[in-house]
């Protein structure tokens, strides 16, 4: 995800195609997301950019961290204009206008109507017999590989994103985007080995070992956009702090690597993330009214100052981490003065066992 200084963002999503992935070095999707931001100044500029770089060089390579990982992508780009999706298997892809609320998971979400698409998209399902003919293509039913799409439960992640943001339709501010994505369903992160809540946290096997690792909130106003980022994994145990692209970054670290670095940002609010883990439910209460008060004056504050010159805001943005970080420190000290009431499921705290001793984190968690 991100965004650039004419206000257009791009946010991709892993999807899982028939296509046969190129396992080689080629362009991943952040990749392709980056060139979209560097190159265009607008949502459909963008489209076109990315499905340029796709019909000359396609897309590709290892886009896992800690183990290899291959996927095709879908794109949400918007500007304060207008928003389009765009969504790829291979070098093949269909683009659509967005109209009203729209959002992505890990499945391609374009059927039989698109505004933009490669030219071969259509005969290239019909040759492989993917379709019947050109009348019965759908490109998520034809290009979609059922068992990955399946397992990523992405139609119900989605499902539970259109929903919400639907129910405050024409009203919606940033902090309706900051719920949506903090979302848990009615399941508690350390319940179940399959399926995954929009605010996704990792758990035992395969399927569960995925999470958010960061999130954006972007108010695109024509003259003045202002974003708003964690900086951190598990927007429901973080806070959203404002950034601006023309304004100096707070310090937050080095970038993270896959071990604790208490200089790292990330890696500090780590250790109140994984805390909060062992008895999920109560330890977000002890400091989720302090958060939500803390974050209401960031983001009140942060769109009152985008008018602002750049050195103001960015000291407003520094101000806001500073106390994001003392606050979290706070927490983290008053979820360890008191004793867990229950236990997670053993194979969800073997899971984490094993991903704090690969961090090295030691007896922080």
């Amino acid at each position: 995800m991100g965004v650039n200084e004419k206000g257009l963002a791009i946010g991709n999503e892993a999807v899982f195609t028939k296509d046969p992935y190129e396992k080689g070095k080629a362009l991943t999707g952040m990749d392709l997301l980056r060139l979209g931001l560097e190159r265009a100044s607008h949502a459909r500029e963008a489209v076109e950019v990315i499905a340029s770089l796709l019909a000359e060089y396609g897309q590709g390579g290892n886009c896992g961290f800690q183990h290899k990982f291959f996927y095709h992508n879908s794109f949400l780009m918007a500007d304060p204009d207008e928003a389009w999706v765009l969504e790829t298997s291979d070098r093949h892809w269909a683009a659509k206008k967005v109209d009203g609320v729209y959002t992505i998971s890990n499945g391609i979400t374009i059927g039989s109507d698109w505004d933009m698409a490669s030219p071969d998209l259509v005969n290239n399902a019909v040759k492989k017999g993917w379709c019947k003919n050109p009348e019965d293509f759908h490109f998520a039913r034809c290009y979609s590989d059922f068992l990955f799409t399946t397992f990523s439960d992405c139609r119900k992640r989605r499902s539970k994103t259109i929903e919400s943001l639907n129910a405050k339709k024409g009203g919606l501010t940033v902090h309706d985007f900051i719920a949506t994505l903090r979302d848990h369903g009615e399941q508690s992160p350390e319940k179940g080995i399959t399926g995954s809540a929009v605010c996704m946290h990792a758990g035992f096997g395969p399927i569960r070992g995925s999470q958010t690792t960061g999130s954006m909130v972007s108010s695109l106003h024509r003259d003045y956009p202002t974003h708003f980022f964690t900086g951190t994994a598990a927007p429901c145990t973080g806070i959203f702090k404002p950034l601006w692209v023309d304004a100096t970054l707070p310090d937050m670290g080095p970038v993270p690597s896959g071990t604790y670095d208490d200089a790292s940002l990330y890696w500090r609010h780590e250790v109140l993330h994984r805390k909060v883990l062992r008895d999920f439910s109560a330890s977000l209460k002890t400091y989720q009214p302090e958060r939500d008060e803390l974050e209401s004056e960031f983001v009140r504050g942060g769109l009152k100052y985008a008018t602002e010159s750049s050195k103001i805001r960015a000291l407003f943005s520094e101000r806001c981490f500073n106390e994001a970080g003392k606050a979290e420190k706070r927490w983290f000290k008053g979820i360890s003065a008191v004793k867990a009431k229950r236990k997670p499921p053993l194979l969800y705290r073997t899971a984490w066992r094993g991903f704090n001793r690969k961090a090295k984190m030691g007896e922080f968690v």
